[in-house]
């Protein structure tokens, strides 16, 4: 059982301590009879299923808000809380949360199983080949990270980046700056919408910007920019994508997690529910944009739950 999330009740009265006993063990008993699946299509469930997203992470933020929507239809309570990757995987390993659907190995969130990996659980990769990258507008004078701390004034010596907990961050500090001799610039460690903020500004006025990026991204669709090359593999190879639980996962909810396991999306999948989420409804309303989404792909859920 977590920790966190249970808890026990002592009733003491002198007076009435056989009674007491014979209520507890009736209740007891009732209790295994009524609570003893607390998988069985959510009608049972104890508690809501807890979702820990990374801000700002889109590609988590849609997959977590499609995931709410399955669980929901096949009768599950779901709750959704996010925060930095840090917090996130912290709460994974204490129970805080139940599962995170934006866990990105072997490189990105290393440290994070490092610290935690034995109190998680990993449910599987649901995508292949999502590298980090730094990317600039298309038309930049530059094609590599290996130039650009020789036209770092070409970007206004800065190097736009996301949240400090993120592994990315981790990465460009501690690998990409060094590496490329980029120590001069500025390293801007904000937000995901403020870089995206950023990012547009800068491509809507024709000018030069180079921020820190992941694919698959909407970015990629949504502005005219382009990857540098990384001659040096600093940012290293392509992570995969996977879900993680807290360790208990699998035997409170064993048809979730058989579901989450089963879990695969692809890249076009996922750019055209973010282009929903994040572009047409500019991210207001997220459970009606898996709702669209899902209207274009009437069978996907489907496919999940029933493991086709």
């Amino acid at each position: 059982m977590r920790n966190a999330r249970r808890t026990t009740t002592a009733l003491a009265s002198a007076g009435v301590l056989a009674l007491t006993l014979t209520a507890c063990a009736s209740d007891s008993e009732t209790t295994e009879e009524t609570t003893g699946d607390t998988d069985a299509g959510g009608a049972e469930q104890s508690e809501p299923i807890t979702i820990g997203v990374h801000s700002g992470w889109e590609e988590g933020i849609a997959v977590s808000h499609l995931w709410k929507h399955i669980l929901e239809g096949e009768g599950y309570e779901v709750e959704m809380e996010s925060a930095d990757a840090g917090i996130v995987f912290t709460g994974l390993s204490e129970g805080d949360f139940d599962v995170n659907f934006d866990t990105w190995l072997p490189l990105t969130h290393a440290s994070y199983m490092e610290q935690y990996g034995d109190s998680l659980e990993d449910l599987g990769a649901w995508l292949d080949d999502a590298p980090l990258t730094i990317a600039v507008n298309e038309d930049s004078p530059i094609t590599s990270l290996d130039e650009l701390a020789e036209y770092a004034d070409e970007f206004d010596n800065r190097i736009v980046g996301i949240e400090s907990g993120a592994g990315l961050t981790a990465i460009t500090q501690d690998e990409v700056i060094p590496t490329y001799g980029l120590e001069e610039m500025e390293f801007l460690v904000s937000s995901t919408p403020a870089m995206l903020t950023e990012l547009q500004a800068a491509t809507d006025a024709g000018e030069n910007i180079v921020v820190t990026l992941w694919r698959p991204h909407w970015a990629y669709d949504a502005y005219p920019i382009r990857d540098l090359e990384d001659p040096e593999n600093a940012l290293g190879d392509a992570d995969s994508i996977h879900s993680y639980a807290h360790e208990d996962f699998s035997a409170e909810y064993p048809q979730v997690a058989e579901w989450i396991s089963g879990f695969r999306m692809d890249s076009d999948q996922l750019h055209a529910l973010e282009n929903i989420m994040f572009n047409e409804m500019e991210g207001e309303d997220n459970d009606a944009a898996v709702e669209q989404w899902l209207e274009e792909n009437p069978d996907y859920v489907d496919s999940i739950v029933s493991g086709s």
